[in-house]
């Protein structure tokens, strides 16, 4: 791989990692719209444009290779509803100010999926790694222990979207194929949700025009950001492209924090300061591993 593409690669990473991050402010703008209208118009907007672009990238026959896969088929259909259920607890987390708790679920996730490896892929974990998930569950616990409350919305967001990439490893279909899938696994019940569901805000005739196209960016928000990590994924390796995935969770925490004013007490504060210091010691592992490896590859 050349410098020129590693240097692309990584400005993909940022900007997927960076959209990613700052997409709850393209959710607050749609506060007055009830969560599971949003999740509806994301699904329903998100077909269309991943239609579009696996048309104009040409990968139809990859979409039409996994559609004559049962088995494949079979994973999609269950991770196409973990990730409805994700995107829904993280619309609904932002609109109801658990902007914090969002962040610490995708701070939490790389690690509940170094967890998810060990228990269903049979990955060994090194020292470090066994370390960093301590610290974050005692961070976990300490929190509960404080609140007397379980944080549910930065477990569930973790809880699903681990399960998620789980999955979607399991199953030889590209990301942009797969979504599409997903996504349109989806539609028939967004469209039924819409017909006989939905509110007043999705009324598309009566809507002013302002809230109309911000609905409709909901495909947008959805797939930009994938198609920089897609491009990331092909440029850089995928263990660098991990050094990356806290942009995310970061900019959520300092928009919970500064921007909207979320309280952030000492309990949270603690929580935090164990799951920053496993990620620091996760990522820190991750470095030397990666070093090692590429030390071993250089050798005749």
């Amino acid at each position: 791989m050349n410098d020129k593409a590693v240097k692309s690669g990584v400005l993909f990473a940022i900007a997927a990692y960076t959209m990613w991050g700052v997409a709850p402010m393209y959710f607050k703008l749609l506060g007055q719209v009830p969560a599971m209208e949003i999740l509806m118009h994301r699904i329903i907007w998100s077909v269309i444009v991943l239609t579009l672009l696996v048309v104009v990238t040409g990968k139809a026959q990859k979409v039409k290779q996994a559609i004559l896969n049962p088995k494949v088929m079979q994973v999609l259909l269950i991770s196409g509803i973990l990730l409805a259920a994700n995107w829904f607890i993280f619309i609904w987390a932002i609109n109801n100010n658990h902007l914090l708790d969002a962040s610490l679920g995708y701070y939490i996730n790389p690690l509940l999926n170094v967890f998810l490896g060990r228990l269903f892929l049979g990955e060994r974990l090194r020292r470090l790694q066994k370390i960093a998930v301590g610290l974050a569950l005692s961070g976990v616990v300490y929190f509960i222990v404080g609140y007397g409350q379980l944080p549910w919305v930065a477990l569930a967001l973790a809880g699903t979207f681990g399960i998620y990439g789980l999955l979607r490893k399991q199953v030889a279909v590209d990301s942009l194929p797969g979504l599409l899938i997903e996504s349109v696994f989806l539609l028939l019940p967004a469209i039924a949700y819409w017909i006989w569901f939905a509110g007043e805000y999705s009324n598309m005739l009566t809507n002013d025009t302002a809230l109309n196209i911000t609905l409709i960016c909901a495909g947008i928000v959805t797939t930009a950001p994938l198609l920089c990590f897609t491009a990331a994924a092909k440029r850089i390796m995928f263990s660098t492209l991990g050094f990356f995935q806290y942009i995310g969770p970061s900019l959520m925490f300092v928009l919970a924090a500064v921007v909207y004013g979320e309280p952030l007490d000492d309990n949270k504060i603690v929580m935090f300061a164990f799951v920053w210091l496993a990620l620091g010691l996760f990522s820190y592992d991750s470095l030397r591993q990666y070093r090692k490896v590429r030390k071993a590859l250089k050798q005749p």
